[in-house]
């Protein structure tokens, strides 16, 4: 065949559409296996190169993913943005990242700056709930929404509300009537939901709701820390803690073994490094990072394909890795699902 190979060539070759071709191309893992081998054959033997500069000409966009998340050293987010990024290179794409910091002015300001930059698409944890200016473009690039979603938007999500109220319930059991929510930010849908979920596991048990266990804590890691401390300080303090994300579950974690308070039970909403390690080994609800990364990159890649799809909203189910930190009861000094005068350190 003279002259270099196009993807019409590939699809006439492959008996497919070149749609097909486009899928394959950008690894979606839904093509049908018979198809997907009957292009890979053709590729091959045409000697098939995609062009990306080519399809900018024709699509006014590049070959480039953008990534925005609340933070990069944020565990779950991290692993998320490597999931992505090994997807985008095995589909022949580059991916930029950048962080929100959980400001809406900082989100709309990288949104922006990436949309200077022609992408092929968008994968965005939402700050604002305001997200008209992506609207008016989603046509021309795409975007799915991950950890929450955003109303006219496709979203891969966790099931926050039943795995936090799991968490809960595992403290609970164990006997503990004050337990303390380290990570509720009121501007953020998950942390509302994972509020709503230890509201409802308190209301379930019959324990008596206190507003002063359930602290607002920013986004800021030191946050969580001066939560723990103003905690501690109560008169009835808590005698287990919900962490409501990996991050502030870091934070914590590290202040609780520098107090020497490890008799606190406790459960994250995220798993981190090293919660295996320590003594007590921490219990953590398991989002799955990596396959909420490959099924936001593949929606993308069909909507990248296919403009005028409706939303699709994937809830994701979410483990649970059962340590030793809920199963810690309360102290001598306390008796189990009463209530309790303010607890020494055993």
């Amino acid at each position: 065949m003279p002259g270099r190979a196009t993807i019409k060539d590939v699809a006439s070759a492959a008996r497919v559409s070149v749609k097909t071709v486009s899928r394959v191309l950008n690894n979606i893992s839904t093509v049908d296996p018979v198809m997907r081998r009957r292009v890979e054959r053709a590729i091959v033997a045409l000697d098939y190169v995609p062009s990306p500069t080519a399809r900018t000409l024709r699509t006014g966009s590049t070959s480039l993913i953008g990534v925005v998340v609340d933070a990069i050293d944020d565990p779950f987010f991290s692993a998320l943005v490597s999931t992505v990024e090994d997807c985008a290179l095995q589909a022949g794409l580059d991916v930029l990242v950048a962080s929100t910091r959980f400001d809406t002015s900082r989100e709309r300001q990288q949104l922006l700056r990436l949309l200077g930059q022609r992408p092929r698409g968008i994968i965005l944890a939402p700050v604002a709930t305001d997200l008209d200016f992506l609207a008016a473009q989603r046509t021309a690039v795409p975007v799915v929404t991950v950890d929450r979603s955003a109303e006219g938007f496709d979203s891969v999500t966790g099931d926050d509300r039943a795995a936090a109220r799991r968490g809960v319930d595992h403290l609970i059991a164990s006997g503990h009537t004050r337990i303390g929510l380290i990570g509720f930010d009121p501007r953020f849908q998950t942390a509302q939901l994972r509020r709503l979920a230890y509201e409802d596991a308190v209301q379930a048990a019959h324990l008596t709701p206190d507003p002063q266990l359930v602290p607002d804590v920013p986004f800021a890691g030191d946050a969580a820390r001066g939560a723990l401390h103003s905690l501690l300080s109560l008169a009835d303090p808590p005698t287990a803690l919900f962490l409501a994300n990996a991050r502030h579950a870091t934070s914590v974690v590290s202040a609780v073994h520098e107090l020497g308070r490890t008799d606190l039970a406790m459960v994250s909403f995220g798993d981190f490094p090293l919660a295996g390690a320590l003594t007590p080994s921490v219990t953590c609800i398991n989002q799955d990072p990596h396959r909420m990364g490959v099924l936001a990159f593949e929606r993308l890649m069909e909507r990248v394909d296919d403009p005028d799809l409706q939303p699709l909203n994937r809830v994701l189910p979410t483990g649970f890795i059962e340590r030793s930190s809920h199963t810690l009861t309360p102290g001598p000094s306390e008796p189990a699902l009463a209530t309790a005068p303010t607890r020494g350190r055993r």
